[in-house]
């Protein structure tokens, strides 16, 4: 078969590998412009499409082309950070990373109680401007009342949300398959380096 033959192949199998890179590169911009290092991005997003969901540091190394030094780095960060975690498989001596089941969940519970942190500091703000003019207090006035109307309205979104994922994650009945869960994660894994 001659080398034009081959070429449309290459090219196919090719642009799904190039759109990941890019992918990958544009989530590390983000991040970085978040005001965290471009890595920790870059290893967050990799996980988040890679398959298997767990990664050796080899596999990471690889993918990303960097070094394991900068990957280190980053999977230390993002473990500290509670975004990932460090497994072991049975019967392989090489360390995994994934990301923490739930997180963007948690991500968004944390998100409430800064509303809260947020009116708190709205309302000492306006301990301090007590005898102040109206037009003065209007700033802090408008931030007290937006973070209280969060407080109220937000746990709301969460509940909906809540309802909403665990009848996506409920079993089919009589569907002779197994339930939907989690498909890849491996049985009998031990967790390592959380938080």
């Amino acid at each position: 078969m001659s080398a034009a033959n081959h070429s449309p192949l290459t090219t196919e199998a090719a642009s799904p590998m190039k759109d990941m890179h890019e992918y990958v590169e544009s989530f590390g911009l983000f991040w970085e412009q978040a005001g965290l290092p471009r890595m920790t991005g870059r290893i967050l997003s990799w996980l988040l499409i890679c398959d298997p969901p767990h990664q050796t540091m080899h596999q990471l190394t690889e993918a990303l082309q960097a070094s394991k030094s900068s990957i280190s780095t980053g999977t230390r960060m993002l473990i500290r950070m509670g975004i990932i975690e460090r497994i072991s498989l049975p019967g392989q001596r090489r360390d995994h990373y994934r990301i923490v089941p739930d997180f963007w969940s948690r991500v968004l519970e944390e998100k409430a109680r800064q509303f809260t942190e947020f009116r708190l500091l709205a309302e000492k703000g306006l301990l301090l401007l007590e005898s102040a003019s109206p037009a003065r207090r209007q700033r802090l006035e408008e931030m007290r009342d937006l973070y209280t109307f969060m407080e109220r309205e937000y746990p709301l979104v969460l509940d909906h949300w809540r309802a909403h994922r665990a009848a996506q994650l409920r079993p089919v009945p009589n569907s002779g398959q197994d339930g939907p869960g989690n498909s890849h994660t491996p049985p009998n894994q031990t967790v390592r380096g959380t938080r």
